[in-house]
C-alpha cells in the first residue's frame, strides 16, 4: 500500500483525488488537509510515501511546504499537483526537493500511475512542461553551474545513460563497473554541475543533447 497525504485548500479537489484513490486500489491515505502547516504536521506524524502537494495555499505556499517536508521526512516523495504552469514555479519546486510536477486536468488512470511512480522515486511529469522544465533549470543554473568540461569522460558516459531513464545496476552492467562505482560518479555529477538528483541531471543530458549545452 503507498502512503498518501493530500494538501489542497479546495475541499472538492480533495475528495476528487481521494475517490480515483479509493477506486484504483492499492492506496492509504493518511491525511487529506488544506493548507501547508497541516501537511508538515501530518508528514511528521505519518510520513507518508508521497504527498500531493497545490501550490498556491493559504499562509506557506507549496515550495516553502515541500522544503520543509523533504527536510523532517526525506524518504517522502513530493509531487506538486497544482493549475499553474509557470516556469519559475518549476525551478522553485525542483530545488525544494518536489520530483513530479503534474497539473490539475491531468486524467486519473496517469494521476494513479504518476503517483505510483513518484512513490519508487522515479519522476513523473506532465507532458506540457517538458520543455518549460529545461528552460527553467537552465535559467536556475545559470551563473552558479560547473561547465560540461567539468566533468571527466566517464561521467558524462554516466550522464547520458542517466538521460535513458537507466539506474545504477544497469549503468554499471552496461560499463563493467561496480554499482558503488557508479553511485560515485554520480554523486560527483550532480556536484559538479550543481544539480539536486538525477532528475535534473537527466534534464541537464537532454537540453546538452538538443544543443544547448554549455561547452
Amino acid at each position: 500500500m503507498i502512503k498518501v497525504l493530500i494538501c489542497d485548500d479546495h475541499a472538492v479537489v480533495r475528495y476528487g483525488i481521494m475517490a480515483v484513490l479509493e477506486a484504483h486500489g492499492g492506496f492509504q491515505l493518511v491525511a487529506s488537509v488544506p493548507d501547508a502547516q497541516q501537511a508538515i504536521d501530518a508528514v511528521q506524524r505519518e510520513a507518508p510515501d508521497v504527498v500531493l502537494m497545490d501550490l498556491l495555499l493559504p499562509g506557506r505556499n507549496g515550495v516553502e511546504a515541500t522544503r520543509e517536508i523533504k527536510r523532517l521526512s526525506p524518504r517522502s516523495q513530493v509531487m506538486l499537483l497544482t493549475s499553474h504552469e509557470g516556469e519559475e514555479y518549476l525551478a522553485e519546486a525542483m530545488q525544494a526537493g518536489a520530483i513530479s510536477y503534474l497539473l490539475k486536468d491531468t486524467p486519473a488512470p496517469e494521476l494513479v500511475q504518476a503517483i505510483e511512480r513518484t512513490a519508487r522515486g522515479e519522476p513523473a511529469l506532465h507532458p506540457r512542461l517538458a520543455a518549460a522544465t529545461i528552460r527553467a533549470l537552465t535559467a536556475a543554473r545559470d551563473g552558479t553551474a560547473a561547465p560540461d568540461d567539468a566533468l571527466t569522460p566517464r561521467e558524462a558516459e554516466i550522464l547520458d545513460l542517466i538521460a535513458t531513464g537507466m539506474k545504477n545496476a544497469g549503468i554499471a552492467a552496461r560499463l563493467g563497473l561496480s554499482e558503488k562505482t557508479v553511485k560515485n560518479h554520480v554523486t560527483s555529477i550532480l556536484d559538479k554541475l550543481q544539480l539536486e538528483d538525477r532528475t535534473q541531471a537527466a534534464v541537464y543530458a537532454l537540453r546538452r543533447k538538443q544543443g544547448g549545452a554549455l561547452r
